[in-house]
């Protein structure tokens, strides 16, 4: 077995590989740019090389960097991890020339499939079903306009090389097909030094379903079932997991036999993944091969027992696999759960900076359920925008997809993230749509059923009444706290009532609450009561509380007068007043916010990649007015209506934060 193992990758799935190196017994290297010197896959590593600046294409992706690191560790095998070079066949050749091993399959295969226009081409020579497509390279803009009208829209434009939805882009019409092809060529270009781009049919209402496959260099391959990715925006995966609801055993059967036939095909070898889109009928079709491991390997290897990462590893080393097809059982079921740096109140677009507050639920391990989560973060580090918004990826595992989804549910609720935007109350809510809890999804279902985007859940009757009966029992124990401060003058004794109005959701709940040494009573006006019990205490920003015999987890934060309160993807100001402080407040004028409809404002941290439009130019809704780079991904800014430009106040390479003025309008 290797003795040391360099790791050409950063953050969650380096900290991924050095977990089961170490079990192993094998040493690690880690590479950082600028941007991750104190990264926690550096801090986890045994040793660690810098190899550049914080741009990828400084640092992660320049072959000769990695080798160099190679060279000055003594590593005898690279693991790749996802994404950076994972996919590039001239590092695998590379490392072959160095002597070193490759954690991943042979450098042929990895150029037959790992390549999407190729790929498919064999996929056809095989006899798989594929999508309809264009599988040449296209010149320019005006050619991919041509092409996607032949297919006829809607259309998918796609990078050739890489994955993980960059260089990907939905069009439905000649200008999106023109404004597409140029965004994912140059994401393309920034993200895999490959700028070749492809256009193929776009499947309405498909389900995006995967393959796990597993080969060794004795000629044996296996599959270890399937992974439901449906859960999209963007055309990136925000939730996935394994089985699929959708799925019988014959179709089942039939798409692993078919993915592990390809890949034998191509002599594969180490782990790698088979994409299929499933329509309603179940009928699939071939989309890639990822010649990597996958971000949402984790749901895999927990329903199947098998440490995918030892595998490779194993594998590399020129062992034979040590199960064969018949012993792959599906045990149970579970879900993952992608936390990204994105604010879902704006659009879900990328946030950068400090984690002030990180604090993922605890990891459980038993029969009756599993926590797990793979991170690269930690608290008090930084979110950089040079590489993807991924914070961590919490996954769950129950006996039942039932109780997988509650574990969930559970697991989000105590997940604790400040200082950035993230999608946490988004997954949330996902985790409740009954579209979800039904298994009724396609690749459309965020689109479908956030048309507007995210604006937070509207919590029913029932669940409100629990958050004011914790909150008002909530806001006693603080009030009798505030009763107790010492160096008070003298006749002015403090007491805490027992009638309170609860503020939330748009609506006042008056209650009163009648506490005693194990909790509370809190009563509503319609006569009815609630028993709230907690260990909970002001300054804690996680209350567990027992309301009625049901657990209730809240996220808190103290405002004036009352709570911040998040749950379940709810984000609720909850105000706890006195009777005569609620009369007051209902007094009060309501602040405005400012009027920006003339300017066109940053709406995340970037790079000005370009200004589409000229001062004193005319311009109309839906136009594109710039264009900014965040997280390796190209985002469109397009006019809301019609209008003049009257002053450009950024300039293309210009690096802007949230709200900066872009341009001004008369």
């Amino acid at each position: 077995m290797f003795k040391k193992i360099l790791i050409a990758n950063r953050g969650e799935i380096a900290c991924r590989v050095i977990k089961s190196a170490r079990r192993m017994g094998i040493a690690t290297v880690a590479v950082y740019s600028d941007a991750d010197r104190n990264a926690l896959h550096v801090k986890m590593a045994d040793e660690a090389v810098h190899i550049g600046p914080a741009p990828a294409n400084q640092s992660y992706i320049v072959i000769d960097r990695i080798i160099d690191a190679i060279r000055r560790t003594g590593a005898e095998a690279v693991h790749p991890g996802y994404g950076f070079l994972s996919e590039n066949m001239k590092f695998a050749e590379a490392l072959e020339k160095e002597g070193v091993i490759f954690v991943g399959p042979p450098s042929p295969a990895i150029e037959a499939m790992g390549d999407k226009i190729t790929s498919k081409k064999i996929a056809m020579e095989a006899g798989v079903s594929t999508v309809p497509g264009y599988m040449g390279l296209i010149a320019d803009a005006d050619e991919a306009v041509k092409i996607s009208r032949e297919i006829g829209y809607p259309v998918m434009i796609k990078a050739s090389a890489g994955g993980g939805g960059k260089g990907m882009r939905i069009a439905w019409n000649d200008e999106e097909a023109r404004d597409g092809f140029q965004s994912s060529r140059n994401e393309a270009a920034a993200s895999f030094g490959d700028d070749r781009i492809f256009i193929e049919k776009f499947v309405t209402q498909p389900r995006h379903i995967e393959i796990q496959v597993l080969a060794d260099k004795h000629g044996n391959a296996v599959y270890l079932h399937e992974r439901e990715c449906s859960i999209q925006r963007r055309n990136q995966k925000v939730i996935e997991e394994a089985p699929s609801p959708f799925l019988d055993a014959a179709t089942r059967r039939a798409m692993g036999e078919q993915a592990v036939a390809l890949a034998q095909a191509v002599g594969y070898t180490s782990a790698g993944t088979v994409e299929f889109i499933v329509d309603g009928n179940k009928n699939f079709y071939f989309l890639e091969m990822n010649t990597r491991l996958q971000v949402e390997h984790p749901v895999t290897e927990l329903i199947s027992g098998v440490d995918l990462v030892e595998q490779m590893i194993r594998v590399a080393n020129g062992e034979k696999l040590p199960f064969a097809q018949k012993d792959l059982k599906i045990n149970g079921w579970a879900l993952e759960s992608r936390l990204y740096a994105e604010d879902p109140y704006r659009g879900f677009l990328p946030s950068i900076g400090r984690l002030t507050r990180y604090r993922p639920p605890v990891e459980t391990t038993s029969a009756a359920g599993v926590v797990r989560n793979d991170t690269g973060v930690y608290e008090g580090g930084e979110i950089s925008m040079y590489y993807d918004p991924m914070i961590a990826k919490l996954c769950t595992w129950a006996p039942t997809r039932a109780g997988a989804i509650e574990g969930m549910r559970q697991a989000l609720d105590t997940f604790e993230v400040e200082g950035i935007g993230h999608n946490l109350p988004f997954l949330s809510a996902v985790m409740d749509h009954p579209r979800f809890v039904e298994g009724a999804i396609t690749t459309a279902f965020i689109a479908e059923e956030y048309p507007e985007g995210f604006q937070g859940v509207t919590l029913p009757e029932a669940e409100l009444r629990r958050i004011a009966a914790a909150c008002a029992a909530m806001n006693r124990v603080a009030e009798i706290r505030r009763t107790r401060i010492s160096g008070r003058l003298g006749n002015h004794e403090r007491t805490v009532g027992d009638d309170w109005s609860v503020g939330l959701q748009g609506q006042e709940i008056a209650v009163t609450v009648a506490a005693d040494r194990d909790g509370a009573t809190v009563g509503f006006a319609d006569g009815g009561t609630l028993r709230v019990s907690s260990d909970w205490t002001p300054g804690q920003s996680l209350a567990r509380i027992d309301v009625d015999g049901r657990a209730l987890v809240l996220k808190v934060g103290k405002i004036p007068s009352g709570f911040r309160i998040r749950t379940r993807g709810a984000d609720l100001k909850v105000h706890v007043r006195t009777p005569r402080q609620a009369e007051l407040a209902r007094l009060m004028p309501e602040k405005l916010p400012p009027d920006t409809s003339r300017y066109l404002l940053c709406p995340m941290p970037g790079l000005v990649v370009k200004i589409s439009v000229e001062e004193g130019q005319e311009v109309q809704e839906g136009q594109a007015l710039a264009t900014v780079e965040a997280m390796k991904m190209e985002n469109i800014l397009r006019a809301e209506r019609k209008g003049r430009v009257k002053k450009i106040a950024a300039a293309p390479g210009a690096s802007l934060k949230v709200d900066d003025v872009i341009m001004e309008f008369e």
